[in-house]
Parts: C-alpha cells; sequence; structure tokens
C-alpha cells in the first residue's frame, strides 16, 4: 500500500482542532492540579483530621488507581447519583485531580523543608499562622518546587490522550477520525506525534522562562 502524507493537509483543520482542544485540556487541568495541590497540601499537614482524613483516602484512591479508570469513574459513574457531567469537564476534573495528588505529595514535602526561622520572623512581624502559611511558607515552597511541578505538566500533557475514550475531541481522537476516513493510520498518528511534540517542546520553553525568572528572584 505505501506511505501516501498528501492525505495529510486535506484533515489538517480537524488536527489542529484537536490540537487547540489539546492545549485547552492540559491548561484547565493544569491550573487545577496546581491550586488543588496546594490545598491538598495545606489540609494533609495543618487541616483538622476530619478534613485531613478524607483527603488522604482521596489521595490513596487517585494515587493507587490508573488514571483511565478514574476517568471512567467520573464520566460514566457519576451519572448514577445524577451529576451528568460534559465531557471536557469531566476530562479536565479528571486529569487535574489525579495530578493534584502528585503536586500535593512535591508541596508538603517543600514546606516541611521551610526553615522554621522564616516562621518565627513572620510571626515577630505580628502574622498569624494563616497569613504566615498564604504570604511566606507556601510561596516559598511552590518558587521551591517549580521544576518537578513541571515534568508533572508535561506528563499531564501527555496523558491528556486519554480523554479521548470519553469522547472529547482532543488531539488523538482528532487523528482517530481521519484515519477511519482514509486508512491511513501511519500518516495521521505521525501527524498527531508531531504536534505533541510542538506543544510540548513551546511548554518546556515556557517551563524553563519561569524557572529562571524564579532564580532570578532569589
Amino acid at each position: 500500500m505505501g506511505l501516501d502524507f498528501t492525505v495529510v493537509p486535506g484533515y489538517l483543520g480537524v488536527l489542529l482542532m484537536g490540537m487547540g482542544w489539546t492545549v485547552a485540556i492540559t491548561i484547565c487541568a493544569g491550573v487545577l492540579s496546581f491550586f488543588g495541590g496546594i490545598v491538598f497540601a495545606v489540609i494533609a499537614l495543618y487541616g483538622h483530621w476530619a478534613l485531613r482524613l478524607p483527603v488522604r483516602a482521596f489521595a490513596w484512591l487517585f494515587m493507587g488507581t490508573p488514571l483511565l479508570l478514574q476517568l471512567f469513574l467520573i464520566y460514566f459513574g457519576l451519572i448514577q447519583i445524577g451529576i451528568d457531567l460534559p465531557a471536557f469537564v469531566a476530562g479536565v476534573i479528571g486529569l487535574g485531580l489525579h495530578f493534584a495528588v502528585y503536586n500535593s505529595e512535591l508541596i508538603q514535602a517543600s514546606i516541611l523543608s521551610v526553615d522554621k526561622g522564616q516562621y518565627e520572623g513572620a510571626r515577630t512581624m505580628g502574622l498569624s499562622s494563616g497569613q504566615t502559611l498564604r504570604r511566606v511558607v507556601i510561596p516559598q515552597a511552590v518558587r521551591a518546587v517549580v521544576p518537578p511541578m513541571g515534568n508533572n505538566m508535561i506528563a499531564l500533557l501527555k496523558d491528556s490522550a486519554l480523554v479521548s475514550v470519553i469522547g472529547v475531541m482532543e488531539l488523538t481522537l482528532a487523528a482517530q477520525q481521519a484515519i477511519s476516513r482514509t486508512y491511513r493510520p501511519f500518516e495521521f498518528y505521525l501527524a498527531a506525534a508531531a504536534c505533541y511534540y510542538i506543544v510540548n517542546l513551546a511548554l518546556e520553553a515556557g517551563l524553563r522562562h519561569l524557572e529562571r525568572r524564579i532564580a532570578a528572584s532569589r
């Protein structure tokens, strides 16, 4: 049969639309995983046991089960209890919470490594415990874990392909639709891989720029 890449330009619009949805999912889920990780970390370290125990159980569940299963539970399982989420929202929640748990572990370790003198200095300035956390401890802890959280963000981008199984028209599903019409899997999967690589390069460049700015501000 041979290879024929001339069929790809005819479906470039479909691939670009899928690429756009992939970027949107990655950004939305990344924001959720970032702030969710901070919230989970603070609750796990300083929350009342009535909050701490459910958060730890939640973290155990999400770290111990496959992401694909979590997406199925959120999209298909919640319908049984009357919660019908759009596929995009379910994908963002699933990816965001999954990586929020891993970000939480990083942030917890970073919070515990903040020098105790920072706490004492904040207290002498009249800051309460909550203000010390918000204004002193958490900003320092987050800056310290930007590189590993960046790695999680890159992993999130790649795992966003899994939301295709719940019907989100991201890059992988866009390529599959083109394949179903042309019967050219190699060409379109290779084109999708190139699109993922371009987005990944842009994300890595943004993360490196952010790391340099953080290093310069210290």
